[in-house]
Parts: structure tokens; C-alpha cells; sequence
């Protein structure tokens, strides 16, 4: 059965939205664009290494690292730290915050709309907020089933 989070995108489709951040679409960030765009949800560089590998064993993990701070940089994916050991990308790049599984490990999207913020802090002189990102970690209730 297929997987319900795969998409299949065709190569010109992902060197186009390589080409639309301004990006060379080389073989290599296509496979990794791949493996970021065709699932859909979020995912550590470990992870789309390993995928990228499964069907080009050429990929180090240094150009993986590359391509996804190339793809950071240049507003195709975004980043979500959980904590210092775990950073996933992201390829949902609209406003939104995150559910973090501490037992299974998944981060899943809550949409912008469902989380209202209130009461931040004066900011420093001269600043701006950029962004408010929010990550809520949970765990499974075993007093409640």
C-alpha cells in the first residue's frame, strides 16, 4: 500500500522550485529536494541522507549539510530546533509552530490560526520581531488512556 505522505514530483518540477529560491539545480540538490519535498513531513539531515542513498550512494553527508543550509538560506525549507541534538527541515515554510512527540520523536504542524500569542516582552531599542516560533512538546498521558 502506498505511503499517504509520499508525492512524487518530477525532476523539472523540482529544478523549477529550485531555480524559483535561486538555486542551481545540480543531480545532487535535486535527489536531496526529493527527499525533502516528496514526503510530507519534517525531517532530520541524517534522515534525508540516508534516503538520498538509497538510491545514489554518492552523496556524502557533507554535501547534504550544504545543500540543506544552501536551501535554509534561501527560503526553501526552514529549520526547527527541538534542541541542540535535533534540528529537522521543514518544507512547509508558511507561518506556522510545531507539535514535539517526546516519546516517538515527530514534529507536526499546528497551523499559525490555532495559537493565539499575547504579551510579548518590549523589545530592545532599534529591533523588530521577525518571526515567533513555537514548539509544543508532548508526551503520552498514561494516567488517561
Amino acid at each position: 500500500m502506498p505511503d499517504p505522505r509520499q508525492t512524487t514530483l518530477s525532476r523539472a518540477t523540482l529544478s523549477e522550485r529550485l531555480r524559483s529560491h535561486g538555486i542551481a539545480p545540480t543531480h545532487q540538490r535535486i535527489e536531496i529536494a526529493n527527499a525533502l519535498f516528496s514526503r510530507c513531513e519534517h525531517q532530520s539531515a541524517d534522515r534525508i541522507l540516508a534516503t538520498v542513498n538509497m538510491h545514489h550512494s554518492e552523496t556524502s553527508k557533507a554535501t547534504v549539510y550544504n545543500t540543506l543550509k544552501l536551501f535554509l538560506a534561501r527560503g526553501l525549507v526552514r529549520e526547527v530546533i527541538v534542541d541542540p541534538s535535533k534540528v529537522f527541515y521543514d518544507p512547509n515554510t508558511a507561518p506556522h509552530h510545531h507539535f514535539y512527540n517526546l516519546a516517538s520523536g515527530e514534529l507536526t504542524d499546528i497551523p499559525a490560526e490555532m495559537l493565539q500569542i499575547a504579551g510579548l516582552p518590549t523589545l530592545p531599542r532599534g529591533m523588530m520581531a521577525e518571526s515567533i516560533e513555537v514548539i509544543v512538546r508532548i508526551r503520552p498521558n498514561l494516567k488517561h488512556p
